[in-house]
């Protein structure tokens, strides 16, 4: 009897088995449509939506095309009595940490322009009153790609020592690179004068150039690379002496009659030429130094230095987006929208309150 208790209770827990599997079954089963279910509902509200919109669009199509037709005639009636806007751009690389003042001047003359104070903006850039008034807007914004960004985070990690060095993340530095920290920078100028952006060219450098406190700046570098320049002139006056001095030695040398090993002698050679190597080698690095020094000359001859010139005559600000006979259509047919979108919205919202009253 004991053998045949076990042989009656694997069949029972064989169906146990079964029915938990077919539970678990069903119920991943039940999810999935429920799933299915809720996608449908969300497409099928979508494509409601958008078959809500359409038959609302076909309601009112007659007033919408009328609305375009008279925004197109009104937008080319506009465009033909406006007068010619005409933008310049000039290109600046500015030195001595001078971009803060650079952006302050350009936002002040933008806004003299944006008040209409057509007196004080021709004060400030000296021109005439007339000129003044003909200028539209003033803008300033950084010129910088990701290989500009490279080289200025490599420049920033050479002026850097060793340690700080390891504390540098070029991604945090990307991240925290600002328009400031662009090299350069396009002033732009809008104008109905095609011709006045190129008279502001001087006076707009100038406002840089000739404050004080760049000016000092830029007098202690040219101080200091004349000195650096100096020293390194002396090195190599001192070099020059050693090498005559090396060659006297070994003329000397030369000159004697050979005593000791040939061993020794050849020793004394291969010391000789490490030394005249080692001269050879800090000539190299002081050209190297003196070509360096001349490139940072000409890049800080100027607090400012003009990469690209105001054009002698600006060119006529076109393009669909600053055309009247393209905004006043999509201003007058979103408006004509939006309200009878309004009105649907009353009209439905009265519908549902009746109805709810009904109930």
């Amino acid at each position: 009897m004991n053998d045949q208790i076990p042989s009656n209770q694997a069949p029972k827990n064989t169906n146990s088995e079964e029915i938990d599997l077919g539970q678990l079954f069903k119920l991943i089963g039940d999810g999935f449509k429920k799933l299915f279910n809720f996608i449908g509902s969300i497409l099928n509200g979508i494509f409601g939506g958008i078959i809500s919109f359409l038959l609302f669009i076909q309601r009112h199509f007659i007033k919408f095309v009328v609305a375009g037709v008279v925004g197109i005639a009104a937008g080319i009636a506009l465009d033909m009595s406006k007068e010619p806007v005409y933008v310049s751009t000039m290109v600046v690389e500015p030195n001595f940490q001078s971009t803060q003042q650079l952006y302050n001047n350009i936002n002040f003359y933008n806004e003299l322009t944006r008040s209409e104070d057509s007196v004080a903006l021709a004060e400030a850039l000296g021109i005439e009153v007339a000129e003044a008034a003909t200028i539209k807007e003033f803008a300033v914004e950084s010129y910088s790609d990701e290989n500009q960004k490279v080289k200025l985070f490599d420049e920033f990690i050479k002026s850097l020592d060793t340690t700080t060095r390891k504390a540098i993340d070029m991604e945090l530095f990307l991240e925290n690179f600002n328009s400031f920290d662009a090299k350069y920078h396009n002033i732009i100028v809008k104008a109905t004068n095609s011709m006045v952006a190129k008279k502001l060219q001087g006076p707009i450098i100038s406002s840089i150039s000739f404050n004080q406190y760049f000016l000092n700046l830029k007098n202690t570098q040219t101080e200091n690379i004349e000195l650096q320049r100096n020293v390194l002139a002396s090195q190599m006056s001192e070099i020059d002496s050693l090498q005559q001095l090396y060659k006297n030695v070994m003329i000397k040398e030369a000159d004697k009659p050979q005593q000791g090993t040939s061993i020794s002698l050849g020793d004394q050679g291969i010391a000789q030429q490490s030394r005249e190597m080692d001269l050879i080698n800090k000539i190299d690095n002081i050209k190297t130094e003196l070509v360096s020094l001349n490139q940072l000359e000409a890049s800080k001859s100027n607090i400012l230095n003009v990469i690209s010139d105001f054009p002698r005559r600006g060119v006529e600000n076109k393009g669909l987006l600053n055309s009247y006979k393209f905004l006043i259509p999509v201003l007058l047919i979103g408006l004509l929208l939006f309200t009878l979108s309004v009105l649907e919205l009353n009209k439905f919202l009265k519908q549902y309150n009746e109805s709810r009253v009904e109930k």
